[in-house]
């Protein structure tokens, strides 16, 4: 493997410093860290801190705050306005998610509310309470205390649905706090020492009571991404005195509701019991098991403890029958529960029960049929729900499926993560979407009266990125008897957002598993196959297809990242710069996202950035929800914000939510880049980066290109041994129990 020809080393540029807000002051809430966001998820990138523990992840610097400023200069500039775009996936999804945030709060409104922190419990929130002390002693199991209601029957498929697209109007954006709640807020938050950027954003995580919230409960702060718990405290020594301590049932209810949201940006939708209380211990809460119940009896978080399924009964029970009996020994007492205790919120709760009881009444529904044809499309025929894996050529075989549905007349579609997976499947991707704009119904099949997709088979592929709510959503809004392909790599990163759908579902074994044989081909189809079963081995790249670019150091990976992409790839392999993505490890750091960008800026589209710090030209990422990241290049900026061109769409980006919303995009990290794939990908591993490598983040990023691999390699052997041995952090999550409880088939 060798570098293109002609490539020169010119001397570096200056050194990009990195951003840290390390020895801030904790006293006082200062700007929410971009990287604290949810629209970013960076702890997935990031060496995965587990929850809870004493030690903070270091904060990042926050971007530019004159975003606003900006966007109005634009538009005095320009002088024009333009006509609303049409529906974009990015737009559409916000509908989706306040869809589900509907249902959510709706199924929460049919239980009974629990009574205040503090108060005398009765009723659910003592079944709560005794829910943590029991399931922990083994007396009973979390589940008993939290049993579902029978779902309601489904309906059916419609006999003669339209096979229609239906394209609604573009969704109005959530309606703005009122200026007098923000104002109100604005005051409250100056008694406190906190910045006045920060009233938008809990006008509108509180809504129209938000300032008498702060005031009765100053903690409520945390609700708002990217403030700190320091920062909390800080606020509410400023408004309470000696009137709060570090024991307030306040604050120990705001913290574990807190550790759980920062868990979830990791992926988790659980954690264990003793996890929470370790992380509230590293906040100086004084008695953690007390502070955890008063969460739990007010309400704010759930406990759970999942029964044992069949199979492992009987695993334990022929162990048992396995050991020799001892003459004279004392009769053992039976083990007690095995499963840990967890915690978690409604939210997620709610999405993987939802989730796991639709997917069981796909398989119940189904009717049986004998399908010929490949063994996928036998299965598909005999199930309501099949699970296929492989590589990137595997994708071939669903949509060859696809395409045999709609010969037997099946009502049938193909979705997909991001547009680029559209334009992977060639002529078939014509007719696929992406799952975020079937879920807004800016494209695909339209619905039932119950709102139910006119569809006999949906097949998704990029199945690993679903996270849990956007999966329940999808299986809420099949019809009884649709059947369901899950396709997609196991080895790749799994999904930005809470959960691990695909992997869950693979491990339960409650449904047929089709593993692909076709092999990815060429040298990088040979590369990345070598990496998912932990060999980096020596591969023959006679086109260039793979080249190697050794490093010193962090400041001479930025510059040869931007000269591989302004000049080398090019020029020596044919693929113009618009066309070639940097994947990074992180945001942060002296080789993230930020620095790559910035340095790729100055060389690729130079500009004052006079519109929240961009230009027209620059690629972009577009984060309009948590874990659905939209590259794009921006076109233009008027009064209303800036507009973008994702795909084949135009969009518009509010002024106000530029600043949270948007970021550069010449350079990407491997999670936002997932799903996608680009004819170059500039791989970039600096030294400080190897801590953050894994066999299943080199696997992503190296595999997110399609004719040439260009790898900026500053970490040595760390590299191999990410490869070898890097296992990514497993995700709390409880999905596979639920689905095995309502599936699994006791074994003989």
């Amino acid at each position: 493997m060798t570098e293109p020809s002609g490539e020169t080393a010119p001397e570096a540029p200056e050194d990009v410093e990195p951003t840290a807000e390390e020895g801030e002051e904790a006293g006082a809430p200062q700007e929410p860290e971009a990287a604290e966001t949810a629209r970013e998820a960076e702890t997935a990138d990031a060496p995965a801190e587990e929850p809870g523990t004493p030690a903070e992840t270091a904060a990042e610097e926050p971007e530019p705050a004159d975003g606003a400023r900006a966007a109005q200069d634009g538009a005095a500039a320009s002088g024009e306005g333009a006509a609303a775009p049409e529906l974009s996936d990015a737009q559409a999804e916000l509908a989706a998610q306040r869809e589900l945030r509907a249902k959510i709060e709706a199924r929460k409104a049919e239980k009974a509310g629990p009574p205040a922190a503090g108060a005398k419990l009765s009723g659910t929130a003592a079944d709560l309470l005794a829910a943590v002390r029991a399931v922990e002693g083994g007396a009973a199991s979390g589940s008993t205390f939290f049993e579902a209601a029978e779902p309601a029957p489904r309906r059916t498929a419609p006999e003669a649905a339209p096979a229609v697209t239906v394209r609604p109007p573009v969704p109005a954006q959530a309606a703005a706090p009122a200026p007098g709640t923000t104002a109100a807020v604005r005051e409250v938050l100056a008694k406190g020492g906190a910045p006045e950027a920060l009233a938008g954003p809990v006008a509108a995580a509180l809504g129209e009571g938000a300032a008498q919230a702060l005031l009765d409960d100053p903690w409520q702060l945390l609700a708002v991404s990217g403030v700190r718990p320091e920062q909390a405290d800080g606020f509410a020594r400023a408004l309470l005195g000696a009137d709060c301590g570090p024991d307030d049932p306040r604050r120990t209810v705001a913290l574990t509701a807190w550790l759980l949201e920062r868990a979830a940006l990791q992926g988790h939708t659980a954690l264990e019991i003793g996890t929470v209380r370790a992380g509230l211990a590293g906040h100086a809460v004084p008695d953690p098991e007390s502070a955890v119940e008063e969460a739990v009896s007010a309400g704010a978080v759930l406990v759970f403890q999942e029964e044992e399924t069949p199979h492992d009964q009987g695993t334990e029970e022929a162990a048992a029958a396995e050991a020799p009996d001892e003459e004279g020994a004392e009769p053992v007492e039976a083990a007690g529960p095995t499963a840990p205790v967890l915690l978690g919120l409604d939210r997620y709760a709610l999405a993987e029960e939802s989730l796991a009881d639709g997917l069981a009444r796909l398989v119940r529904t189904a009717t049986p049929d004998t399908w010929e044809g490949s063994e996928l499309e036998r299965a598909a025929g005999s199930h309501g729900l099949v699970l296929h894996t492989g590589g990137e050529a595997s994708r071939a075989e669903p949509v060859a499926l696809a395409g045999a549905g709609r010969e037997r007349g099946l009502r049938t579609l193909v979705a997909v993560h991001a547009d680029s997976g559209r334009r992977l499947l060639g002529p078939a991707g014509a007719d696929a979407v992406t799952v975020a704009a079937l879920l807004s119904g800016a494209a695909g099949p339209g619905r039932d009266e119950d709102g139910a997709f006119a569809l006999d088979l949906l097949v998704v592929l990029d199945a690993p990125q679903l996270d849990v709510e956007t999966a329940a959503m999808l299986v809420e809004s099949l019809p009884d008897g649709c059947r369901l392909v899950l396709s997609g790599d196991p080895e790749v990163l799994g999904a930005p957002g809470a959960g691990r759908v695909f992997a869950d579902v693979l491990a339960a074994r409650v449904c047929p598993r089709i593993a692909s044989r076709l092999p990815d081909p060429g040298p990088l189809g040979e590369l990345v196959s070598g990496i998912g079963v932990g060999e980096l081995n020596q591969v023959e790249a006679p086109g260039k297809e793979i080249v190697i670019v050794p490093v010193r150091d962090a400041g001479e990976a930025v510059h040869r990242t931007v000269q591989l992409v302004a000049d080398s790839v090019p020029r020596a392999i044919g693929v113009p710069s618009e066309q070639t993505q940097v994947v990074t490890v992180g945001h942060g750091g002296s080789a993230g996202t930020r620095a790559l960008n910035a340095a790729l800026k100055q060389r690729l589209n130079p500009g004052p950035g006079r519109f929240g710090g961009f230009d027209p030209g620059d690629r972009v990422a577009y984060a309009p929800v948590p874990g659905r990241t939209v590259t794009g290049t921006v076109l233009s900026a008027d009064a209303e914000g800036l507009r973008l061109r994702c795909g084949d769409a135009e969009l518009l980006v509010p002024k106000e939510r530029v600043e949270r919303e948007l970021r550069h995009g010449w350079a990407l990290t491997a999670h936002q880049a997932a799903g996608a794939r680009w004819p170059a990908v500039v791989a970039v591993l600096p030294g400080d980066a190897a801590g953050g490598l894994s066999r299943a983040w080199v696997y992503t990023a190296f595999g997110r290109a399609e004719r040439h691999l260009s790898v900026v390699h500053g970490v040595d052997q760390a590299l191999a041994r990410a490869v070898a041995e890097g296992v990514a952090p497993e995700r709390t999550t409880r999905l596979r129990p639920l689905l095995e409880a309502l599936l699994a088939v006791p074994e003989e």
